[in-house]
C-alpha cells in the first residue's frame, strides 16, 4: 500500500524526514518497504529554459526538417535541427540544452547531446509538452505565453512539487491502516499530535428528487447511504487532485471518479458513483439476486452470479454493481453522464471477500471491506464526497444525504487487569501510561481501578478482540526497542515449549527424509468435502463458514486427503515415480472446540529408481517405506520401535502401527484402492502418518559413541516355516526379546511361498549376527543363544525349523 508522505501532513503535523517517519512506522506495526522520491514534473526541468526562436528555414536535405536559430540567454545563438510542423520564428519555446536530461511522459529518461542530423548540427532540442513530461501531446512544439527573458530556466513558469512515496507492507489484520487516515491514526498516537480531517462541507438542496434505498441483505449490508446530485459536468479532474491521485500509483479518470478515489485512499472508505439516469424506478435495492444471473462488470466481461453475492440493483432488480467488489458497465458514470447517486455503505467482511475470491477480483474495495471498514465513517465521507463534487462538478444536490442503519455496530468491550500487561510485556509500566497510549488510539476506557479497567474498542479495530490484543497495542507505541532485556532474558509466555524446538525439529528430519531422496509438500488445509462424502476418515469435519471455492468448504480430517491430491497431480503430468513427505495438520470439530493434530505424512509410489542401462527397475513395496520410517525414528533417537500389524481396515488394505515403549506414534500401510479411484490413481500408494507431537516427545540428539568392536561377528541362518498371519516382525520382535546381549541384528533374505510347503504355510528364511563386544564367541555360547531362540519359534510361533 502507498501513502503520501505530504498527503500524510494534511491529516496530521509533523517534522520528522521520510527516512525517520519510516522509523516510526515500522515500529509501530505498518512495516515500511520502501521510500520513493517523485517529482510532479519529472526531473524538475533541469537543463531545461525559455528560448526564442530567432530564424527558421526549411532544411536543405530533409522536406519534414527546419533549421533554427534560437536564443537561449546565451552569448551566440544554438544551431537547432526540428522537426515540429508548427515552429516559426518570434515564437517562445522550451528548449533541452546541451548535457541536460529530459522526462519524457512515455519512456525513460536521456541526455541531449550535440548531433549532426542529415547534414546539419543541432545543438539542443525545442520540445513538445510529452517530451518533458508536461503532457501527452506530440502535436508539436509547446509555444509560450510569457515575457520572461530568454534562458531563464523553464521551472519558473511551471508549478512544481516533490513528494516521497512511502510504501507499506500492510498485514491482513491490519484492514483499519489501509488509508492515510488510518497511518495518521498510529501517528497520532505515537507524537501524540492532535488530526485534522478534511473538512466535509454542509450540503445545500435546490430541487428534491431523491432515490430511495432499501436493504434486502441486512446481515450482508448493515448500513447503507446516499445522496443524488443533478447536474454535474464530468470532465478531467483540477491539476492537484490529479498529482494527488498519480503520486501513489493511480491514473485519473474523470472528476466524480477520482473524487471516490480521493476518499478512498484518503479516508479507508470505499464509495461508488452511479449514473442516476440508468437506476429504474428511482430506487437503489440492496439484495442477492438468484444463481446464474448475468452481469458485465466494468471490464466489459460477462460474469455469473452466485446465489450468494451481494448487489446493489434498481428498482426494478436489475444489477448494477457488484457490493464493494466491482461497478457495471452500464451503470457507471461517463462523460455523458449529467446526474449521479453517490454511495457510501459498510458490508460484512466475508460477504466481499467470499464474491471476490469466487470472481477473482481485486480491488481497493474489496482490499478495504474484506479487511473490515469503518462502519462510523459512512456518512462523513459521504458529505466529504458530495462536497467536493458540488465544488469540482457543480451541480446541486437533488437530496439529503439518506443513511439506512437499522442496527447499529455495537463497540467492543474487553476486561483486562493490568498485571497482564506486566506479565506480557516484561516490564512493569504506569496505569496512566497504558491508559494514555491506549486513548490516543482511540480506545476508549472506563470502570478504571487500581486493579484494571475495561476497554471500549471502536468498530473499525476489527483485529482487537481480547486482551491481549490491548497489550500489543500499547506495546507497539511504547516501542518494542523501549524493553530492556535482562541478565536471563525471560518473560511469562503463553504456551507450553517442547524441550525440543519443533521448526528445528522438523528440519532435522527434512534433511534425513530430503538424504533419502524424499521431497517436500506443502498442501492446503482446506480440502474438496466429495473426497470425505466417498471416503470418510477421521472425526467430524470444520465447515467453513465462507468458503472461497465450492471445492473448498472443510479443513482437511486427515493429511491423506491432499497429499493424495498432490500424487494425482504428479502423476497426471508423467511424474510417477514418486517419495513426498509433509508436516501439516488434520482438524476435527469436537463438543466445545475444535482439534488439531499435527503429522508427518509420507507417500512412496511407482517405481523405486529411474530405469537406466546399468540397474533394472522395480516397483515400490511397503518394506521400502515401512524401512525408511523405521531408520527415520532411529535417527531421532527413538530405537527399538515396533511395527505391529493394523487391524485398521477404513485406510489400508494392510500395514502395521509403529509402537515404541507400548506409545503408539503412528502407522504405515498400503492404501486402498477405492480410496486411490477418488483420485483417478491407477498405481499403488504407500503411506505413513506418524504423530509429530509424540515425535517431538520421543526426540533425542543425544548421541553415543563407542569404538568398533575387536571381536567379529558371527551369522547363522535359520529357515522357519511359518502359517501366513505370522510376519517377519514378529520374528524380530520375539528375538530381540529373547536375546538382548548378544544379537545385533537380523535380516530377512528370502520368503517363500509354494508347492514344496503347506498351502497355508510362509517360509522366511533369516540371517542372525552375534557379536561380543568383549571377546570372542564360542560355539557353545553361539549354539546356546540360537537353540533358545529355536525354541522360542517353535514354542511361540509354531515354527518347524529348517538350518
Amino acid at each position: 500500500m502507498k501513502v503520501s508522505y505530504n498527503w500524510l501532513r494534511e491529516f496530521i503535523p509533523f517534522d520528522e524526514e521520510p527516512e525517520e517517519l519510516g522509523e516510526i512506522l515500522t515500529q509501530t506495526g505498518l512495516e515500511v518497504e520502501q521510500i520513493e522520491k517523485i517529482e510532479k514534473i519529472p526531473g524538475s526541468l533541469k537543463g531545461i529554459v525559455i528560448g526564442e526562436v530567432i530564424e527558421c528555414v526549411r532544411h536543405p536535405n530533409a522536406d519534414k526538417l527546419k533549421v533554427t536559430k534560437v536564443d537561449i540567454g546565451a552569448e551566440k545563438l544554438s544551431d537547432i535541427v526540428c522537426g515540429a510542423p508548427n515552429v516559426v520564428a518570434g515564437q517562445k519555446v522550451l528548449v533541452a540544452a546541451i548535457n541536460s536530461t529530459i522526462h519524457p511522459t512515455a519512456g525513460e529518461p536521456f541526455k541531449v547531446k550535440k548531433v549532426k542530423i542529415r547534414g546539419e548540427v543541432s545543438e539542443g532540442m525545442i520540445c513538445a509538452e510529452d517530451e518533458v513530461g508536461l503532457g501527452a501531446s506530440h502535436e508539436g512544439i509547446m509555444v509560450l505565453d510569457t515575457a520572461k527573458p530568454n534562458g531563464t530556466p523553464a521551472i519558473e513558469l511551471f508549478e512544481t512539487e516533490e513528494d516521497h512515496i512511502i510504501e507499506i507492507g500492510l498485514t491482513p489484520n491490519r484492514g483499519d491502516a489501509a488509508s492515510h487516515l488510518g497511518v495518521a491514526r498510529d501517528l497520532k498516537a505515537y507524537l501524540r499530535k492532535d488530526l485534522t480531517l478534511p473538512k466535509a462541507k454542509d450540503v445545500e438542496i435546490k430541487i428534491k428528487r431523491p432515490i430511495s434505498i432499501k436493504i434486502e441483505a441486512g446481515r450482508a449490508c448493515p448500513r447503507y447511504a446516499g445522496i443524488t446530485i443533478r447536474d454535474v459536468k464530468v470532465k478531467a479532474s483540477p491539476d492537484w487532485l490529479q498529482w494527488k491521485l498519480r503520486s501513489i500509483g493511480l491514473e485519473p479518470i474523470n472528476n466524480v471518479v477520482d473524487i471516490t478515489n480521493y476518499c478512498l485512499h484518503a479516508l479507508g472508505q470505499p464509495m461508488h458513483a452511479f449514473d442516476a439516469d440508468e437506476i429504474k424506478g428511482d430506487e437503489v435495492l440492496v439484495k442477492m439476486l438468484p444463481a446464474g444471473t448475468k452481469f458485465t462488470t466494468l471490464d466489459d466481461k460477462e460474469r455469473e452470479l452466485h446465489q450468494d453475492d451481494l448487489m446493489i440493483c434498481d428498482g426494478e432488480s436489475n444489477g448494477m454493481c457488484m457490493a464493494g467488489v466491482f461497478g457495471g458497465l452500464k451503470s457507471g458514470v461517463k462523460e455523458t453522464t449529467q446526474n449521479i447517486f453517490l454511495e457510501v455503505a459498510y458490508f460484512s467482511a466475508d460477504a466481499i471477500r467470499a464474491t471476490a475470491q469466487r470472481h477473482g477480483l481485486s480491488t481497493g474495495a474489496s482490499f478495504r471491506y474484506e479487511r473490515g471498514a469503518d462502519p462510523e465513517i459512512t456518512v462523513y465521507a459521504l458529505k466529504l464526497a458530495a462536497s467536493m463534487i458540488l465544488d469540482i462538478a457543480g451541480g446541486y444536490a437533488a437530496s439529503e444525504i439518506t443513511d439506512v442503519y437499522p442496527i447499529p455496530v455495537k463497540h467492543k468491550q474487553i476486561s483486562t487487569t493490568f498485571h497482564n500487561f506486566h506479565r506480557l510485556v516484561g516490564k512493569k509500566l504506569s496505569n496512566h501510561l497504558i491508559l494514555e497510549i491506549l486513548n490516543w488510539l482511540e480506545i476508549k476506557t472506563k470502570n478504571v481501578d487500581n486493579e484494571g479497567f475495561v476497554a471500549v474498542v471502536p468498530p473499525y479495530r476489527s483485529d482487537v478482540t481480547r486482551p491481549a490484543d490491548l497489550v500489543e497495542e500499547v506495546l507497539r507505541i511504547y516501542g518494542f526497542n523501549s524493553i530492556e532485556l535482562n541478565d536471563s532474558g525471560s518473560t511469562d509466555y503463553l504456551a507450553e515449549f517442547n524441550e525440543y524446538e519443533p521448526y528445528r525439529v522438523q528440519q532435522d528430519l527434512s534433511g534425513y527424509l530430503a538424504g533419502k531422496g524424499y521431497s517436500e509438500m506443502l498442501t492446503n488445509s482446506l480440502t474438496n468435502p466429495d473426497y470425505r462424502k466417498e471416503f470418510p476418515i477421521g472425526g467430524e469435519a470444520v465447515e467453513m463458514l465462507n468458503p472461497s471455492s465450492e471445492d473448498l468448504t472443510i479443513m482437511k480430517t486427515s493429511p491423506v486427503y491432499t497429499a493424495l491430491e498432490a500424487v494425482a497431480y504428479n502423476i497426471n503430468r508423467r511424474n510417477s515415480n514418486l517419495k513426498f513427505f509433509e508436516f501439516g495438520k488434520s482438524y476435527e470439530k469436537k463438543e466445545g472446540g475444535y482439534k488439531e493434530t499435527e503429522w508427518l505424512t509420507c507417500c512412496l509410489t511407482g517405481n523405486l529408481t529411474e530405469a537406466n542401462w546399468m540397474d533394472e527397475t522395480r516397483k515400490v513395496l511397503f518394506q521400502d517405506l515401512s524401512t525408511t520410517i523405521i531408520s527415520m525414528l532411529q535417527y531421532a533417537g527413538i530405537r527399538n520401535a515396533e511395527l505391529i500389524p493394523s487391524e485398521e481396515e477404513v485406510l489400508y488394505d494392510y500395514g502395521v502401527v509403529v509402537k515404541h515403549k507400548g506409545k503408539e506414534i503412528g502407522s504405515v500401510g498400503k492404501l486402498k484402492m477405492k480410496l486411490l479411484d477418488i483420485y483417478h490413481i491407477k498405481q499403488e500408494v504407500f503411506q505413513a502418518q506418524l504423530h509429530f507431537e509424540t515425535l517431538l516427545k520421543k526426540y533425542k540428539t543425544d548421541v553415543a559413541f563407542e569404538p568398533i568392536s575387536k571381536y567379529p561377528e558371527v551369522r547363522r541362518d535359520l529357515s522357519l516355516v511359518l502359517d501366513k498371519e505370522v510376519s517377519y516382525a514378529d520374528i524380530r520382535q520375539l528375538a530381540f526379546r529373547q536375546e538382548k546381549k548378544l544379537l545385533k541384528r537380523i535380516n530377512l533374505f528370502s520368503v517363500y511361498e509354494g508347492d514344496k510347503i503347506e498351502k497355508e504355510k510362509r517360509a522366511y528364511a533369516v540371517s542372525f549376527f552375534l557379536q561380543d563386544k568383549f571377546k570372542t564367541l564360542t560355539d557353545k555360547q553361539i549354539d546356546k543363544s540360537m537353540n533358545e531362540l529355536m525354541n522360542l519359534y517353535q514354542q511361540k510361533l509354531g515354527a518347524i525349523i529348517r538350518k
